[in-house]
């Protein structure tokens, strides 16, 4: 008897697997379960951690290594992606001056920058780069691309026309003097995995700074911060970039692109979608899979998961969501987003879990699709 066709668009599991890892895992579990049933497996990114490995695969695009420094200015090995053809060249943050690249709780904000990444982007281009997919989430920094802008010629002076050198100090900024070259690819397209502005109770240092170690008493230093550079900006350039959804992106870093480098800011799932023809496939699908290491209630809030949820929903098709962690089980909610959900924490402990995601994702996925088989 012929199967149905299962579409597996999961996102990473943050911390344990890549979303090409997790769409492995499930699709072993599922066809030991339903042998008889077709995959297509569609790692997706909505911008953040990962977003490099699955845009190069849609792209066909090979990885590259280039010296760099870090959100701490360490050397490292930065990793990026090049497709020839079209001269394109993918970067994620993440890989560059990404949180995840320092040890835990041992540098402050105050005390990194997002210069690693602007020092790389002129070798991106002169090795013949004229367009640039960026993912900016996971980033350790919270400098509004202070550090960035820096790296690409930029200076920040002080009402004694001196250069402020930390982005702590960018409440003396009095004006900018711009490089002699402003703009290194035509098109700059930069994914951002949420919509939130640059300041404010919702911006990038109230909402994302605790994450990468941000104080409560830090706040409204950073913020004045921010809110200086925001307005010598607006000032110079005629624009409120802190205004445009996305400029809280990575601590700011959204807002320094947009500002220093012409890009154009694009909701990261949205990007995904696009080149991934996912419609198309969602359209041919009988049933989709997909899921992220938590699933909470801001899953539903523009995440990919919830993005799938919702598409699904609108093309009346069955979507199972699988998660590491459950959290006020979503399936529950009036929504009901999702036809069916499960979480490896039912099966082990977390600890367990978090040790061998890709074993017990794999059962997990073996167990939803025999629990499902005549659903």
């Amino acid at each position: 008897m012929a199967g149905n066709l299962i579409l597996i668009v999961p996102d990473k599991f943050k911390g344990t697997l890549s979303a090409g890892a997790a769409a492995e895992a499930i699709a072993r579990g599922w066809r030991k379960a339903r042998p008889e049933d077709r995959l297509i497996l569609l790692p997706m990114s909505d911008g953040g951690d990962g977003f490099g490995e699955v845009m190069s695969g849609l792209l066909d695009a090979k990885l590259r290594t280039i010296s760099a420094i870090d959100a701490a200015h360490r050397p490292c090995a930065a990793h990026w992606w090049w497709e020839p053809k079209t001269r394109t060249a993918i970067i994620e943050s993440a890989k560059v001056i990404g949180l995840s690249m320092l040890p835990h709780k041992q540098f402050h904000p105050y005390t990194l920058d997002t210069a690693g990444l602007g020092a790389i982007l002129p070798a991106l281009a002169a090795a013949g780069a004229t367009r640039c997919l960026a993912g900016i989430g996971g980033s350790a920094t919270n400098d509004g691309g202070f550090g960035l802008a820096r790296a690409l010629g930029w200076e920040f002076l002080d009402r004694a026309g001196r250069p402020i050198e930390q982005w702590t100090a960018l409440d003396k900024l009095a004006r900018l003097r711009a490089p002699p070259r402003r703009r290194w690819f035509k098109q700059l397209r930069v994914a951002v995995d949420v919509r939130n502005r640059l300041l404010g109770p919702r911006g990038a240092t109230r909402v994302y700074g605790p994450q990468k170690g941000l104080q409560p008493e830090d706040f409204a230093h950073a913020e004045r911060c921010l809110g200086r550079l925001a307005r010598v900006v607006r000032r110079q350039f005629g624009h409120d970039f802190a205004r445009e959804p996305g400029a809280g992106a990575a601590g700011g870093l959204g807002f320094g692109m947009l500002a220093f480098l012409g890009a154009r800011l694009e909701p990261g799932f949205e990007l995904f979608a696009r080149q991934a023809g996912l419609d198309r496939h969602l359209r041919q699908a009988d049933l989709v899979i997909t899921g992220e290491g938590s699933i909470d209630s801001s899953s539903l809030m523009g995440k990919g998961v919830g993005q799938i949820a919702r598409q699904c929903r609108k093309l009346n098709i069955p979507c199972i969501a699988l998660a590491g962690v459950l959290h006020g089980h979503p399936s529950v909610e009036p929504a009901r987003p999702f036809t069916h959900t499960g979480a490896l924490t039912e099966l082990t402990s977390l600890q367990k879990a978090m040790a061998e995601p890709a074993y017990w994702l794999e059962r997990l996925a073996q167990r939803v699709a025999a629990a499902t088989r005549h659903s």
